[in-house]
């Protein structure tokens, strides 16, 4: 399993996001050893969201490749806090894979603590299996998720689309536009992956967390 960080926040005593300034790419396969760092200067991220921000963790599921994106928000801001790519081989069985996601999520979960999950739901593809894949993976997220009490939202990818610019059929460029415009970034978030991750963290209506059952966020 490779777990790939491509940014991580730094954070204050108050818990609110302080600017990185920098993407930042860290390759780790299985529990031990890493890999050579690479920085991608994007500029800062510096949206200072204080107490009470409630913090979110967006999943694009995939086996192959499965994005990670959590965010802080309020009603009318947002700020990316860390996004990343969980890759399994191929070649492994289907248990060992499924076995690498779930710790994954539970790394993220313990590190992150979010108020709620959103994870993409699966739509109608011509390649079954890749359907199959992808409801596997998402439903590894949602039962880490329910295990802990944290409430789930499952939305497609228009419904998504449409939360974060208004429009279901809008197009990538489109999407990426509003990403960086209200996380304040200097670029969309890469692999694509990471990107979707992080827009199924931002659709969620900040303000309707605790009508979910989420702990709220002073817990």
């Amino acid at each position: 399993m490779d777990i790939v960080l491509l940014f991580h926040a730094q954070r204050d005593s108050t818990d609110s996001v302080i600017g990185a300034g920098t993407w930042r790419r860290t390759a780790r396969r299985g529990v031990a050893g890493s890999g050579p760092a690479t920085s991608y200067a994007v500029g800062s991220n510096t949206c200072s969201l204080k107490g009470a921000a409630v913090r979110v963790l967006g999943v694009d599921p995939g086996l192959t490749r499965c994005g990670l994106g959590v965010v802080d928000g309020v009603p009318g801001r947002a700020a990316l806090v860390a996004v990343g790519v969980v890759r399994t081989p191929a070649s492994d069985d289907l248990g060992a894979r499924l076995v690498a996601l779930e710790q994954a999520f539970e790394a993220w979960l313990d590190l992150h603590r979010p108020d709620a999950v959103a994870v993409e739901r699966v739509f109608a593809q011509a390649n079954v299996r890749t359907v199959m894949g992808t409801a596997q993976a998402g439903a590894v997220a949602v039962v880490c998720a329910a295990r802990r009490g944290i409430p789930v939202a499952l939305h497609t990818p228009s419904e998504v689309k449409a939360a974060v610019t208004g429009s279901g059929r809008a197009d990538k460029d489109q999407v990426g536009a509003m990403v960086v415009r209200i996380l304040r970034l200097a670029a969309v978030p890469r692999p694509a992956d990471a990107a979707d991750a992080v827009l199924d963290g931002m659709q969620i209506r900040f303000d309707s967390i605790q009508q979910m059952g989420g702990r709220g966020p002073t817990d």
